[in-house]
């Protein structure tokens, strides 16, 4: 434990958001999400964790790049899960909710990647973050930003 940091921020969590540079990728992924057979790294599992709150943890201690037109990134909905959910993913308003907590984006709105897009950036991800997120479409990629005094 260390003071002021989340305890979702666990020692590989914390080496990794420190090893990454400026435009490197993170994936908060949700639990039915393929992450072992897409990251070409290890995968770091918070079981029983949301996405939403792993994402706040992770925003605590860096910002997302402002160079993206989007501060982060969601899984566009496949149109056969249209009739399955309905409406617009709810964890998606969460989520957006999280980056504009953050504060360091002015448009502060989630692009979407097609399935097979989202998959594509995943393999290029410096680390993915598998949680317990049982919410469908609870996927989210974030780019690392610099860092300001």
């Amino acid at each position: 434990m260390l003071k002021g940091i989340s305890p979702l921020i666990t020692p590989e969590l914390i080496y990794a958001l420190c090893a990454m540079g400026h435009g490197d990728m993170i994936v908060i992924a949700d639990a039915n999400f393929p992450a072992e057979e897409l990251s070409k790294r290890d995968v770091i599992r918070l079981p029983g964790q949301s996405a939403t709150e792993v994402a706040r943890a992770v925003l605590s201690l860096i910002g997302p790049d402002i160079l993206h037109k989007n501060p982060g990134y969601v899984m566009k909905i496949d149109p056969n899960d249209k009739a399955l959910l309905g409406k617009r993913p709810e964890i998606w308003d969460e989520f957006s909710k999280v980056l504009s907590d953050e504060g360091s984006h002015p448009e502060r709105r989630l692009g979407e990647y097609e399935r097979q897009d989202f998959y594509h950036h995943v393999k290029d991800a410096f680390v993915v973050v598998q949680t317990g997120e049982s919410r469908l479409y609870g996927n989210l990629i974030l780019y690392k930003g610099t860092i300001t005094a």
